[in-house]
């Protein structure tokens, strides 16, 4: 077995092995930090490799839950780029299995990454032939989240380009921020609705089409925020039913941020309002 250290990071390693590697690559047992980094360098690549991801179940429930990764991955889903799969036993090593070689990924705390990687074509035949084995017992596991390209397009089909393209701001803004629970992309796109003024029923109604959330959430989400004052609503008389609610920024301080601001004079505001 060869062993050598080929980066610092678990980043520098992944784009390091998959930058050579032909063919299918299995990826098994990734941690948080190792599958965020494998789902953001798959997207950014021009020519990314098929990967099949097999990993523990906590693990990918992670995943599903911070929506802006989840939709990152069921794009690379789509595009058939990378499937996940829910490990049918527990799994403890980290490794990327490529058609050349085994490697072992090993991060030992401080940021620090190393990789042992061995070449030798019997043994990386067994290996890939034991997690081909595995894979097969896995269960295929649903994101339940869109693919993020179709979360913008079908918003700026909905209402328009620059309605998308704040979304597309605010919730990227929210991605390296300590927020509240609540900031999430529901509110996210309540907040943006509101800053447009839209009706509560168009945009929920398109983030129920869209796969982002039920009704019901947007409904619970803009009560909430609507509570903690965030959002105000007004009536808007139609032909015929109960009339519809236009949603509006509650405070002025939201109503002069622009749209790179609006998540932090939110989350300001959330991280002070009463529970």
């Amino acid at each position: 077995m060869t062993s050598k250290h080929v980066g610092q990071s678990v980043a520098e390693n992944l784009r390091t092995i998959l930058a050579d590697a032909s063919g299918e690559v299995i990826a098994v047992g990734l941690d948080e930090n190792a599958t965020r980094e494998l789902v953001e360098m798959l997207a950014e690549s021009e020519e990314p490799p098929n990967v099949r991801l097999l990993g523990g179940d906590d693990v990918l429930k992670w995943l599903r839950d911070d929506f802006m990764l989840a939709s990152t991955a069921a794009g690379l889903r789509e595009a058939d780029v990378l499937e996940l799969r829910a490990a049918a036993e527990r799994l403890d090593d980290t490794l990327l299995v490529t058609e050349e070689m085994v490697v072992s990924l090993l991060t030992p705390g401080d940021g620090q990454s190393a990789a042992l990687v061995t070449d030798d074509e019997e043994f990386v035949a067994a290996v890939r032939e034991r997690w081909n084995y595995l894979w097969g017992d896995g269960a295929q596991f649903d994101l339940r989240t869109p693919a993020y390209s179709r979360v913008l397009e079908t918003l700026a089909d909905e209402f328009d380009s620059e309605t998308e393209a704040d979304f597309e701001t605010v919730l990227e803004s929210i991605a390296d921020m300590d927020t509240d629970d609540w900031l999430n992309e529901v509110a996210v796109s309540l907040l943006v609705a509101a800053k447009h003024e839209q009706l509560l029923y168009d945009i929920s109604h398109w983030g129920e089409d869209a796969g982002v959330a039920s009704k019901a959430t947007f409904s619970r989400t803009k009560t909430r925020l609507e509570d903690q004052g965030l959002l105000e609503t007004e009536k808007v008389p139609i032909d015929v039913g109960r009339p519809r609610l236009r949603l509006l920024l509650g405070d002025e301080r939201l109503r002069e941020a622009d749209a790179e601001e609006l998540a932090s004079v939110a989350n300001e505001m959330l991280s002070v309002a009463p529970a």
